[in-house]
Formats: C-alpha cells, structure tokens, sequence
C-alpha cells in the first residue's frame, strides 16, 4: 500500500490528529529553509565586506604614497617623483577593480530578505486553506 492510499484510508479523526505534528514538521522545515536561505545571504555580504576592506587598506597607503610622491616631487627631480607616482596609480587600480568586485558581490545578494522563505511559506498558508498548489 502506497503513502497516499495509506492517507486516503484514514478516518478523519486520525488525519485531525496528524495536523499538529503536519504543521511542527512543516514549521520545522521552514526554519530550516530560512537558515539556508540566510546563510547564502551572508556569504555573498562577508565576500563584499572583506573586499572593501582590502580595497580600503590599499586606498590607505595610496594616500601616503600620494603624499611621499607629492614630497618627493619637491624635493628631488623627476625620476623618484614619478616612481612614486607610477606606485599611487598602481595602488589605486588594484583598489578600484576590488571595490567593484564587492558592489557585484553585494548585487548578488539580492536585497536581505529571505524571498523563497517567503514564498514558499506563502504557498504553504493557502495550501492550509485549500487555495493554491498542492497535492491532492
């Protein structure tokens, strides 16, 4: 006898009795869902957050080679000027393509909340009331 002739053969008593057990198992797996869905989230936020991070620590010393080009440019004739400059600009590349891989990082998250919990727990309440998709 398979699951759903085993259902069908029920009483309804007994299928009145199995709601609240249905419903725990139900919220269970939502809890579950929703854990999984945010820990994706949070993935994709610690990737973005660790680049700008990088890319703010490189922009840092970007200043400081700034600076140490702008006296040096003073100080000296041109060629540890424009090394130090040829530094700065590197330096600001690198920061600049780690920054924009963090806005696309970010992006992919798709805003915070937890949509196909959402939705699926929006599925599961009109299935409750007998609207929507679901097994017959």
């Amino acid at each position: 006898m398979t699951d759903r002739e085993r259902i069908r053969s029920k009483s309804l008593a007994e299928l009145i009795a199995d709601l609240p057990r249905l419903l725990i198992e139900l919220f269970k797996a939502e809890v579950a869902h929703l854990r999984a869905e945010f820990a994706e989230k949070a993935k994709h936020a610690g990737v973005g957050i660790g680049l700008f991070a990088v890319a703010a620590f490189l922009l840092f010393f970007a200043l400081g080679v700034l600076i140490a080009a702008a006296v040096l440019g003073i100080a000296v004739a041109l060629p540890a000027w424009l090394a130090a400059l040829i530094v700065f600009v590197a330096l600001l590349l690198i920061a600049g393509v780690l920054a924009l891989v963090g806005v696309r990082s970010f992006k992919r998250m798709n805003g915070v909340a937890p949509k196909q919990t959402i939705d699926s727990i929006k599925e599961d309440a009109d299935a409750v009331k007998g609207m929507g998709k679901y097994d017959n």
